[in-house]
């Protein structure tokens, strides 16, 4: 199991007095145009920086790294380094960022019928990605 990345102490953006909205601190940990993507990817196993990269179609080599720095910040992902040549390095979700599954897969039905509704064709039902 991975090691959970400890916050203790380190003040994060989202913590600050001023929010008045859960859901402006969820926007603001998993908000944008990557990091619910990427998050999806890695709920179904853990995957390898090109693997992540493959699949998230569109993002560009030093955003996709950003992304990932900062999910790992927030404690939503763990990086395993291996030592070895060269060196390996994996992607997956901590406890923390699993609890994010269901809203995930609530994000990917929803979109499925949305498309269907303004007229165009969704992808098979949401099951793990390639």
């Amino acid at each position: 199991m991975n090691a959970e990345p400890s916050l203790a102490g380190q003040e994060q953006p989202w913590q600050s007095p001023d929010y008045s909205c859960p859901v402006a601190v969820t926007l603001d940990i998993i908000g944008g145009k990557w990091k619910a993507v990427i998050l999806w990817h890695l709920s179904f196993r853990t995957l390898r920086f090109s693997q992540l990269r493959r699949r998230v179609k569109g993002i560009t080599q030093k955003m996709l790294t950003q992304q990932l720095r900062e999910l790992e910040r927030d404690g939503l992902v763990h990086r395993e380094i291996y030592a070895e040549v060269p060196p390996r390095v994996e992607y997956s979700l901590t406890d923390e960022g699993r609890t994010l599954k269901p809203m995930l897969s609530g994000m990917c039905n929803w979109g499925r019928e949305h498309m269907r509704r303004v007229g165009l064709q969704p992808p098979q039902p949401c099951l793990p990605p390639d």
